[in-house]
């Protein structure tokens, strides 16, 4: 590349990373409602947490975990869900999955690029402890 062009390769490549980091923040965030969180008396420190979520288009969470037993009611519009060892799978409403304690949550988003998609999620938790957890 010629010493002329490259200053303005530089330059389109630093607008186009501007571009794209602008764009995914202002993105708009996945939504989660707690809706309710009951301790289990006859199972003492364990809990039950019901959430609800709602993915933007084209939204969804980074890989994390959640501790706990997790169950996925799909509402409206369709989600795509995986863990790691596991295929990945479409889901419409009135469809289930589950996650286990040990699962590592791979993929998590909207299958759709236009619509919305709203499910809840039953966790069965050690007390106290987070909702999701973050993994590298």
């Amino acid at each position: 590349m010629s010493t002329f062009f490259r200053p303005i390769a530089l330059v389109m490549g630093l607008l186009i990373t501007a571009a794209t980091a602008s764009a995914q923040e202002h993105a708009p965030p996945v939504r989660v409602i707690a809706l309710m969180t009951k301790a289990l008396a006859d199972h003492p420190g364990k809990e039950a947490a019901i959430i609800e979520v709602t993915y933007p288009p084209d939204g969804g969470d980074p890989v994390h975990r959640h501790n706990a037993h997790g169950f996925v009611y799909v509402l409206e519009g369709s989600i795509v869900m995986g863990v790691r060892g596991g295929e990945s799978v479409t889901l419409k409403p009135g469809q289930l999955f589950y996650e286990g304690p040990d699962d590592i949550h791979t993929v998590g988003r909207n299958a759709s690029a236009t619509e919305p998609a709203r499910f809840l999620v039953f966790l069965l938790k050690n007390s106290g402890e987070p909702i999701l957890t973050p993994v590298p």
